[in-house]
């Protein structure tokens, strides 16, 4: 696996997500632009005003600012911080019933994955989409 930049770490959270849902029986995930721009835009706003929530400090949720940006595909949020590469995050969130389920929902089609590196970081989201 790549490690290094965030492009090549959100392309392993991809493969890992995929490797997953292959051993759950569901098709892949294919990468999805307006998803990914959603997950590296709220991995960067965590680390500039220093929150960790799916909800922003302006009371924006996932869905208000997927809204905001125009899009209407994304179903699933999964945040995390502090793990230091793709693995490491993938386990976390496999290890947690509520990211996992989101992971392996076969109905889901699309993702976007954002890292934002950083002091106290990085911060980690996945947009999961129809």
């Amino acid at each position: 696996m790549a490690t290094g930049s965030a492009d090549a770490a959100e392309a392993d959270v991809l493969a890992l997500v995929n490797e997953a849902r292959a051993a759950a029986g569901c098709a892949p995930v294919t990468q999805d632009g307006a998803l990914a721009d959603l997950a590296r835009a709220h991995s960067a706003d965590m680390r500039d005003r220093g929150f960790f929530s799916h909800t922003d400090p302006n009371g924006q949720d996932p869905w208000a600012r997927a809204r905001a940006a125009g899009v209407s595909t994304a179903r699933a949020e999964n945040i995390a911080r502090g793990q230091s590469d793709a693995a490491a995050v993938m386990a976390g969130w496999m290890a947690s019933p509520g990211h996992r389920s989101n992971i392996l929902n076969c109905s889901l089609r699309t993702l976007g994955v954002g890292v934002a590196r950083g002091p106290g970081g990085p911060w980690w989201t996945q947009v999961l989409g129809s």
